[in-house]
C-alpha cells in the first residue's frame, strides 16, 4: 500500500504502531556512535589505530552518512521510503558484522564509511515516514519528540551496553548491539510501516549525487588536513573543490524540476533559521560527547560500563528536554524555548572550559546535564518547525533535510572540535617524541611500559594536554551557541 499526505487527520493505533517501529532505527542512530566512543580505547590498543585513524573510524562514519542522505533521501522518494529503509537495515546489520572481525585499522576505517552510507537510508526514512504516519500538527509534533527522545535514549543505553560487551568480551563486541535491532525492523516493518514514494516517475540524476558528496567529503576532508597539519596546500585545494562542487549542486538544483534539496524552502526565516540552529546544536553536542567519552576513559582512569554509568544522565537530560518540549510549546513560542535552552547549555559549556584532570566526575557531569537539558527542546522544535512550516507538498523534502541538518552537523563537530583537541594536544606535547606526543591513548599505551616514575610523569603531562584542548572546544561551542540562542530569540521568539 502506497500512503499519500491528504490533509491534516488524526492517528489511530496503526499509526502509534508504526511510530513503535521507526524507534528502532532511530535508537541505533545515536546508539551506533556512543558505542564507537567507548570502544576507541580498546581500539587503539589492541589494533594499534593512530590518533588519525582512530578519528577516522568515527568521522569516516559520520562523514559518509551525512555526504549520502541528500542522495538517501532522494532515492527513497522515487523507490519507496519503507524498500529503502528495510534494504539499508539489512546492509546495515551485515556490515556491523564485518566491522566487528576487522583484523587492522584500515580495514575497519573503510567498513565504517560503508556503515555511514547504510546509515544514510535510516533517519531520512524515519522522519519521512513519521510525517505521512501523523499529519496532525499537534500529533506531529509529539510524533517527532519520541523520535528525538529515542535517539538520544540509544545515547544512554549505548554506553550501558557497550560498557558491559567492553568490559566481558574483545572490543569488536560494541559493534555486534545493532544487529538485534535491525532483525527487529526487517520482520516488522513490512507489516507494520505503510510504503510511501512521490507521485509519478522520477529517476536520480546521477551528477547532483556525486556533487553532493563530494561537497561535503572534499570540504570535511580540508578543515580536518587543517586543524591537524596547519596551513598547507592540499587542505586549502581540498576545501576549495567542496565548495566549488557545493556552488555548482546549489545551481543545478535551482534549474531542475525535481531537485534532490528543494531550495525554495529556504525562502521561508523560520525554516531557515531552524535548520541552521539544528546544525549547530548538532555540532557542539556531538564534538563535546566525544571529547566526553574519551575523558572519563583516559583521564579520569573508568572502565568502559563505568564510563558509560556516568553518560547516562546527560543522554536523560536530553530524553527529557525533547519530550517536555512538546508540552511546553503549546503554550510558549517555540522561539523562545530554543533559545533559553541554548542559552542553559552556554552555561553548561563554560563550565566545561575550565575543565581540569582533577575536576570532580559530578561537576563534568553536572556540566554535561545542562547541555543536554538545554539542546534537547531545540532537536525536537527545531526539526518539527523544519516540517511544519513547509507546504503539504514538499513535507518530504523538508524532512530530507530535517534528515540531513543534524548528521551533517554532528560529523563536522566530531572533526572539528575533535581537531582543536588534537592541536591543543599536539602543541603542549611538542617536547614528547613518538606516539605518545599524538595523542592521549597512545600516551596511556606508552606509559605502561615505562618505569612507574616516568609513566606518571607521562601521564600528568597528557591528561593536561588533553583536558587543555578539551576546555578550547567547550568554550569554542559555549561562543556557537550563545550566538544562536540570540539568532533564535530576535527570529523565532514570537512564533
Amino acid at each position: 500500500m502506497t500512503t499519500d499526505i491528504t490533509g491534516p487527520r488524526l492517528a489511530g493505533r496503526r499509526e502509534w504502531i508504526g511510530l513503535a517501529v521507526l524507534v528502532v532505527p532511530a535508537l541505533l542512530a545515536s546508539l551506533e556512535l556512543t558505542v564507537t566512543h567507548l570502544a576507541l580505547p580498546a581500539i587503539g590498543r589492541e589494533l594499534g589505530a593512530s590518533s588519525t585513524q582512530m578519528l577516522w573510524i568515527v568521522d569516516g562514519y559520520a562523514f559518509l552518512l551525512a555526504g549520502t542522505l541528500v542522495v538517501m533521501g532522494a532515492l527513497g522518494d522515487r523507490i519507496g521510503r519503507r524498500r529503502l529503509l528495510i534494504g539499508g537495515a539489512i546492509g546495515f546489520s551485515v556490515l556491523s558484522l564485518i566491522a566487528a572481525y576487522a583484523p587492522t585499522p584500515e580495514v575497519l576505517v573503510a567498513v565504517r564509511a560503508l556503515l555511514g552510507v547504510a546509515g544514510a537510508t535510516l533517519m531520512p526514512s524515519v522522519l519521512a515516514l513519521t510525517v505521512v504516519l501523523f499529519t496532525e500538527p499537534r500529533q506531529r509534533t509529539q510524533a517527532v519528540g519520541i523520535i528525538i527522545a529515542a535517539v538520544s535514549a540509544g545515547t544512554a543505553i549505548g554506553p550501558l551496553l557497550g560498557g558491559w560487551l567492553l568490559d566481558h568480551f574483545w572490543w569488536g563486541s560494541a559493534f555486534l548491539l545493532p544487529i538485534p535491532l535491525m532483525l527487529v525492523l526487517v520482520v516488522l516493518g513490512p507489516v507494520t510501516l505503510p510504503e510511501h514514494k512521490a507521485p509519478g516517475e522520477r529517476s536520480l540524476d546521477l551528477p547532483s549525487a556525486a556533487l553532493s558528496i563530494a561537497a561535503v567529503l572534499a570540504t570535511v576532508y580540508g578543515l580536518k588536513q587543517l586543524a591537524a597539519a596547519g596551513p598547507e596546500l592540499t587542505a586549502f585545494a581540498a576545501i576549495a573543490v567542496g565548495l566549488a562542487c557545493g556552488v555548482l549542486f546549489v545551481r543545478r538544483q535551482g534549474r531542475m524540476a525535481d531537485p534532490m534539496i528543494d531550495l525554495r524552502l529556504f525562502a521561508g526565516r523560520a525554516f531557515t533559521t531552524a535548520t541552521v540552529t539544528l546544525v549547530f546544536g548538532i555540532f557542539v553536542s556531538w564534538g563535546i560527547n566525544y571529547a566526553a567519552a574519551q575523558h572519563l576513559q583516559l583521564v579520569a582512569g573508568l572502565d568502559p560500563l563505568t564510563a558509560g554509568l556516568w553518560t547516562a544522565p546527560p543522554a536523560l537530560g536530553v530524553i527529557i528536554g525533547s519530550l517536555g518540549a512538546t508540552r511546553l510549546g503549546r503554550k510558549v513560542p517555540a522561539g523562545r524555548i530554543i533559545g533559553g535552552g541554548m542559552l542553559l547549555s552556554t552555561v553548561g559549556f563554560v563550565v566545561l572550559g575550565w575543565i581540569a584532570p582533577d575536576t570532580p566526575l559530578p561537576v563534568l557531569v553536572g556540566a554535561m546535564v545542562l547541555i543536554s537539558l538545554g539542546l534537547g527542546p531545540m532537536m525536537t522544535l527545531a526539526t518539527d518547525i523544519m516540517v511544519g512550516s513547509a507546504p503539504a507538498d514538499r513535507a518530504g523534502a523538508a524532512s530530507a533535510i530535517a534528515s540531513t541538518a543534524p548528521q551533517l552537523g554532528g560529523g563536522l563537530g566530531i572533526a572539528i572540535l575533535g581537531s582543536i583537541i588534537t592541536v591543543a594536544y599536539r602543541a603542549d606535547m611538542h617536547a614528547t617524541t613518538g606516539p605518545a606526543g599524538e595523542n592521549l591513548t597512545a600516551a596511556v599505551a606508552a606509559a605502561a611500559h615505562l618505569p612507574p616514575a616516568e609513566a606518571e610523569t607521562l601521564l600528568d603531562s597528557a591528561r593536561s594536554a588533553f583536558t587543555s584542548g578539551f576546555g578550547i572546544s567547550a568554550l569554542v561551542a559555549a561562543a556557537l551557541t550563545a550566538v544562536i540562542a540570540s539568532t533564535v530569540l530576535v527570529v523565532l521568539g514570537r512564533r
